[in-house]
């Protein structure tokens, strides 16, 4: 017959060593899963959908060069390059670069926190859409029947709403770097020349506006050569110069 000493032995609760070593083994697991892999608290709201917390890229290069690319062709036929007097041909960077490219960029910037530049890439995303819109032959926009002057000073009140956006947005850029201030700065006295030449039909302000335009669109793109020359991916990084202080309080 067995022995009923050592079946109630082994039936019996464990001992607080056994207990502990118990707690060690499974405990700490535990705590590390609270964390997933890409350094976020374990969200389990949702139970019936797998929770995945990846590293998310930096948005703001794609916003940049998108902002920047579609600026500098419009800026240059606003100047009228090769005798180029219809701007036209940009409508479909408008859509594409300008646009779309902008606006996804926007929303990724909400994802990784940045409200700045989430509304500077969504709003200017949407600029470009709503420009190319206006010059697409299909939307009737440019061919509606106008009394004389009209147009223009539509177009005017349409920039300087733009003027206004840009401003305020450039005041967010004071603490951020020297090359972002700038290039904001420089756009928005861009969207005021361009403005004044429509409700004035100045053809020196509306080749003002461009010259700005281009120089605009080189400061955005090394603002986003700045995020994509990195030191994992280049053999060489862009200095950055910081407005915030934050990097002279480090060194104090």
């Amino acid at each position: 017959m067995p022995d009923l000493e050592q079946g109630t032995h082994a039936l019996s609760a464990p001992s607080d060593d056994h207990k502990s070593e118990q707690t060690q083994h499974f405990v700490v697991p535990t705590l590390n899963r609270a964390i997933t892999p890409g350094g976020h608290p374990l969200d389990t709201s949702q139970p019936s959908f797998p929770v995945y917390h990846r590293k998310l890229g930096n948005p703001g290069p794609l916003g940049l060069f998108s902002f920047a690319i579609t600026t500098f062709v419009l800026s240059m036929f606003n100047i009228g390059v090769r005798g180029i007097t219809h701007p036209n041909v940009v409508v479909g960077m408008c859509f594409g670069v300008g646009g779309l490219a902008q606006l996804l960029a926007g929303q990724w910037e909400f994802a990784v926190g940045n409200t700045f530049g989430a509304t500077a890439f969504s709003a200017y995303g949407t600029f470009w859409i709503s420009f190319g819109l206006i010059y697409w032959p299909s939307s009737g926009i440019l061919t509606a029947d106008y009394a004389p002057g009209e147009l223009a000073s539509a177009l005017g009140i349409y920039l300087i709403g733009w003027f206004v956006f840009t401003f305020i947005m450039a005041l967010g850029t004071l603490k951020a770097s020297v090359e972002l201030a700038f290039t904001f700065w420089v756009l928005d006295c861009a969207f005021l020349m361009l403005a004044v030449g429509e409700f004035t039909a100045s053809t020196g302000c509306h080749t003002a506006g461009g010259y700005l335009g281009i120089i605009a669109a080189f400061s955005a793109m090394y603002c986003g050569a700045t995020g994509i020359l990195t030191p994992e991916t280049s053999h060489f990084t862009l200095p950055s110069y910081d407005l915030s202080g934050a990097n002279k309080a480090k060194k104090n």
